[in-house]
């Protein structure tokens, strides 16, 4: 099978993280969401609750694009010592080298969130999606985990999508869900999520060969 590895950027109740799940069993290759937080710990030495607490979330907050520019992520990570080892930029820093450490190792895999197709878009192996739904559809996955209904729930859908939105342009100045960011873009209510296994499939064989994961 071929060094191919598929970054998945998701909607909350787009059902996203399913899609990747499924299609890391079905492939039989590793799969990373919330587990990126202890590569990332191994490989900087920072507490990994650090990363935890950081995950696919802002502290702070900024002012204005020229404020912007200071915390994109541009390669460099800070080394133990260092006044800021610990910041939300170098915690980012090193979480994007645990991506790239994958990226690089051989080994085919699905990353989930944490801006992984921001960090790989120069990477000729990745192959970056986005998952999204419907208002309804949402609405209706998102309330087969979560006790709310109505308008909190979609208050709290809101919510998370849009934290998971400042995240993204805090660390890569682009915005969240525009589709430039992607090579492929899934509504995974109109398709389901086997059938967005399969899209996915299909795409890689058309664009890495139909071989790709034999």
């Amino acid at each position: 099978m071929k060094n191919i590895v598929i970054t998945i950027a998701r909607q909350y109740g787009s059902g996203g993280r399913t899609v990747g799940k499924m299609l890391a069993d079905e492939l039989g290759i590793h799969y990373y969401d919330k587990e990126l937080s202890k590569v990332a710990s191994e490989i900087s030495g920072i507490n990994e609750g650090l990363f935890v607490d950081a995950d696919e979330k802002v502290k702070k907050s900024w002012k204005n694009k020229l404020s912007l520019i200071s915390t994109i992520y541009d390669g460099s990570v800070k080394k133990p010592g260092d006044s800021d080892f610990t910041s939300d930029e170098n915690i980012f820093s090193y979480q994007a080298k645990a991506i790239k450490m994958l990226a690089e190792k051989g080994e085919p895999c699905v990353i989930v969130g944490r801006c992984a197709d921001f960090v790989l878009k120069d990477y000729d192996n990745a192959l970056r999606v986005f998952v999204h739904a419907d208002h309804d559809f949402l609405m209706q996955e998102a309330g087969k985990v979560q006790s709310m209904t109505g308008k909190e729930l979609e208050k709290f859908i809101a919510q998370i999508d849009k934290a998971r939105a400042d995240y993204y342009e805090y660390h890569t100045g682009h915005n969240w869900t525009d589709a430039l960011n992607y090579d492929l873009c899934l509504d995974s209510g109109k398709l389901g999520f086997a059938k967005c296994v399969e899209a996915i499939k299909a795409y890689a064989k058309v664009r890495f060969g139909e071989d790709c994961f034999d």
